[in-house]
This record gives C-alpha cells, sequence and structure tokens, in this order.
C-alpha cells in the first residue's frame, strides 16, 4: 500500500504541543474551534493524530517561502 503522506507534494503536517497552540490561539485571538478543519481519515494527517488536536502544515510559497497553517482534526 502506498504511503500518501511520504508524496514529495503533501507538505509536513505536524501534532502542535499545547504550549505551542496556546501562542497561536493568543497570536491570532482566537478560539480552537475558530480553527478549520481536517478530517482525522485525511490520508495526510498523521498516525498520531487524535480527534481534537491541531495540526501544524508547512507549505512551499511562492511568496513567503513556507507558509504555515493550522487545522483542527475532527472525526
Amino acid at each position: 500500500m502506498v504511503d500518501v503522506s511520504q508524496h514529495d507534494l503533501v507538505p509536513e503536517h505536524r501534532v502542535v504541543s499545547d504550549s505551542e497552540l496556546d501562542d497561536v490561539l493568543d497570536e491570532y485571538n482566537i478560539d480552537r474551534t475558530d480553527l478549520p478543519k481536517i478530517k482525522r481519515t485525511d490520508a495526510a494527517v498523521p498516525d498520531q493524530a487524535e480527534v481534537g488536536d491541531v495540526l501544524e502544515i508547512v507549505r512551499d510559497s511562492r511568496t513567503t517561502d513556507q507558509a504555515v497553517v493550522y487545522r483542527l482534526v475532527i472525526q
């Protein structure tokens, strides 16, 4: 079986620690539930991610070299 998360075109996905998450939420003045969502069954979601975790996704960007986005893992 092919591991889609290891494909060159899939950006890095990692689970954010609680302390890092607090900093991000404070910086943007938002709640965890205000973040865009990603399903737990998405092939790019790391195996250790659980529902309720927040993922940091680092994508290549033409304008800023790298763009960092956050997603809340849902059922």
